[in-house]
């Protein structure tokens, strides 16, 4: 090989599968290269789907109407996840803006900060920190006018996390019980419940998911507490514990209850109404005046926090305005990416001191 010519990658070949469609994370090769396989990609998401290892963001147009962003502001993604709300901002800032983004995920960052930079929003623009969006003051001194003109929050978990087996988010798939957003920092829930006592888990799922059979499951949870390490085991003993109640209808509660007991210990091992309370205090002095604020919320507790934050803001002066309602995904979005139907939409503008 001449010394001018460049080394060739090393083929790989594609992973192979039973029968004609893949079936668990790891096989749907398509998926995870979308700059290769577009058509693949088009195809699902015209079906309601979220192609595997992506996410696609929610209430695009109506965050973009609410925040007005403009070329040579100075805004902050507090949750920048896949980067697909980072990516309708960063064209807008340009010329002359920044756009911080804030991740606690050592994972999926580093590959959304990679993907950004190669549709041309690199270091000059987009300005990302690994950390909790509970430090954002942390941020204000780096930033030109020591204060943001704009802030979004999606405090859903992303699609990439619930999909990959790996991080044991999703009851869907069997994997180690984790749900981490940071797996480098802490303990998983594997191990938590080996310290929680069966008080501490009643309270938890009361309070993390407003849960009915809390009791029974708390119960229930803690006997088996010592053989749970996987996503799987934890379904079958919800399963086990809503069987053994006789109520008609197993699968159905089954299927409301599960979603819940994953939402309740993720928000419990990660701390999540702590570090949102503590954000939605720093918020109104992070943004200066006139400044804009967009919340997307996915459950009750997290839309009572903000909605009580926002209030309690504007009766202080800190707000001049807020939502009084919260905005729904549209019919149509709802119908063609279903993880949006929970979502709801919070603005508040700061007051012009």
């Amino acid at each position: 090989m001449a010394d001018d010519q460049p080394p060739q990658e090393e083929h790989k070949r594609r992973i192979h599968y039973r029968g004609t469609h893949p079936h668990c994370f790891a096989e749907k090769y398509k998926e995870h290269q979308p700059e290769k396989y577009a058509g693949q990609i088009e195809k699902l998401i015209a079906q309601g789907q979220t192609p595997a290892g992506s996410h696609r963001p929610i209430c695009v147009r109506e965050i973009l109407e609410i925040l007005k962003v403009q070329p040579g502001e100075t805004g902050l993604d507090a949750t920048l996840g896949f980067g697909g709300h980072s990516a309708e901002l960063l064209r807008r800032i340009v010329p002359g803006g920044r756009l911080y983004a804030t991740d606690v995920d050592p994972i999926e960052m580093p590959k959304t900060v990679a993907r950004l930079a190669q549709a041309g929003f690199g270091p000059e623009v987009l300005f990302p920190r690994q950390m909790n969006f509970a430090g954002i003051a942390k941020l204000l001194p780096e930033t030109p006018r020591g204060g943001f003109d704009f802030v979004l929050a999606d405090l859903g978990i992303s699609s990439m996390q619930l999909d990959n087996p790996q991080r044991g988010f999703s009851f869907k798939f069997d994997g180690p019980l984790d749900l981490r957003l940071n797996p480098n920092r802490g303990k998983s829930v594997a191990d938590m419940l080996l310290e929680w006592s069966r008080d501490d888990l009643e309270k938890m799922l009361r309070m993390n998911s407003d849960e009915p059979l809390a009791a029974f499951l708390a119960d229930g949870i803690y006997a088996a507490r010592g053989t749970i390490r996987t996503t799987g085991t934890l379904s079958q003993v919800v399963r086990q514990v809503v069987s053994s109640l006789g109520n008609r209808g197993v699968e159905l509660t089954v299927k409301k209850t599960l979603p819940r007991v994953f939402q309740a210990f993720r928000i419990a091992v990660n701390g999540e109404f702590t570090v949102l309370e503590q954000f939605l205090r720093t918020l109104p002095y992070a943004v200066l005046p006139k400044g804009r604020i967009a919340l997307l919320t996915f459950h009750s507790g997290e839309a009572n926090r903000v909605v009580a934050a926002f209030r309690d803001g504007l009766a202080q002066g800190r707000y001049q305005a807020v939502s009084e309602e919260p905005i729904q995904p549209s019919i149509q979005e709802r119908f063609s990416n279903p993880r949006s139907k929970a979502a709801r939409l919070h603005w508040a503008v700061r007051g012009d001191e």
